[in-house]
């Protein structure tokens, strides 16, 4: 650090993003992408849109915010698109946690760094023992509450009903559901934004809709809350949304069929790889997300990440106590898993 670094920031510990190597060609596993490229209607508005890109961007998103008001369900005033979720959530927890905030121990990495990086005081309630949420942690609790439904890196989701009693019991604080994975199996809570004022639903891009190096995310709430957000937004980055990625945005929610047709594919690619590890002595959360959290009988998760990486495959581990033995695997494409597949055989062969 220099030595012009404001002192409040000399304990931050940054949030660290799966790893990108340039080394050689990997099976890249490791964070959460997709592996089919993005809608062939995206591409071609986002193409056309690269011939204006000497106008600055919208900073409303007219025709982006139009679309997914049509497409969600919700009034345009109740929605924000933001530079990826990640933004929306910052604006959360600037906007939100003059209480406090609370999150799962085990969850998304960039809660604690927000809350850091804003002075939120925070708690962090533990999973339970199979890493589910306790629920009961979360009733009444006078702060903020952010939860990641389906968690990460565990993919477990709440049930609608669940995620209910937590906003029913927090009336006076906003209560923020991160459903960056919703769209594989779990189910969305959007439609509750009608009933609770204190509700804010955020989505991305990225992962469904194959825009992750677009960075597109957004928020919705409430007509007050996205005010709110807004006030947030237009006092840091009013064009916080580049024109391309918009455009991309746009075209992806007109092109839902292929969207959908792609999640049904992960998640047939997701049993074909549960199936596969359970006979080379895995076991795995019962994740609803675009990856498994799976453990071996034996071998540790270090050893399986670091002996993959040398074969050519990416996956994300995390040394953490609870999590050390597990790695996360992204659900890619059948060919790239039936390359991770023939290489953990050679490792477990090389090894037991």
């Amino acid at each position: 650090m220099s030595n012009f670094l404001d002192s409040k920031y000399n304990s931050l510990v940054p949030y660290t993003p799966g790893e990108q190597p340039k080394d050689m060609q990997y099976v890249k596993l490791n964070t959460n992408e997709s592996p089919f490229a993005p809608s062939p209607k995206a591409q071609e508005m986002a193409s056309e849109a690269a011939k204006r890109l000497q106008l600055y961007s919208d900073p409303e998103c007219r025709d982006l915010v139009k679309a997914a008001a049509e497409y969600f369900g919700v009034e345009n005033d109740e929605i924000i698109f933001t530079n990826g979720s990640d933004e929306v959530l910052n604006f959360a927890f600037m906007a939100f946690c003059e209480n406090g905030a609370i999150f799962p121990d085990i969850t998304y990495g960039f809660y604690s760094v927000f809350a850091d990086l804003n002075g939120v005081e925070y708690t962090q309630a533990p999973l339970k023992a199979d890493f589910s949420v306790d629920i009961n942690n979360y009733i009444g609790v006078n702060k903020t509450v952010f939860l990641a439904n389906p968690n990460a890196p565990t993919g477990i989701a709440l049930s609608v009903e669940d995620i209910e009693k937590i906003i029913k019991s927090n009336p006076n604080n906003v209560v923020v559901i991160d459903e960056a994975y919703v769209d594989f199996g779990a189910q969305s809570v959007i439609p509750l934004i009608k009933k609770y004022d204190n509700l804010l639903v955020t989505q991305t891009f990225s992962k469904s809709r194959s825009l992750a190096g677009g960075r597109l995310g957004f928020g919705i709430g409430s007509k007050a809350l996205i005010r709110d957000l807004n006030t947030i937004k237009y006092s840091t980055n009013p064009y916080n949304v580049n024109s391309m990625t918009a455009a991309a945005g746009v075209g992806s929610l007109l092109d839902d069929e292929y969207i959908k047709n792609n999640c049904e594919r992960i998640k047939q690619n997701r049993d074909y790889l549960l199936n596969e590890l359970k006979k080379l002595d895995f076991t795995m959360t019962d994740s609803l997300a675009n990856f498994i959290f799976a453990k071996h009988s034996t071998v540790s998760g270090e050893e399986i990440y670091l002996r993959l990486k040398e074969k050519g495959v990416l996956v994300r581990h995390f040394k953490t106590e609870r999590l050390k033995d597990y790695t996360r695997i992204t659900i890619g494409s059948r060919e790239q898993l039936e390359i991770l597949i023939s290489k953990l055989k050679e490792i477990l062969k090389e090894l037991l």
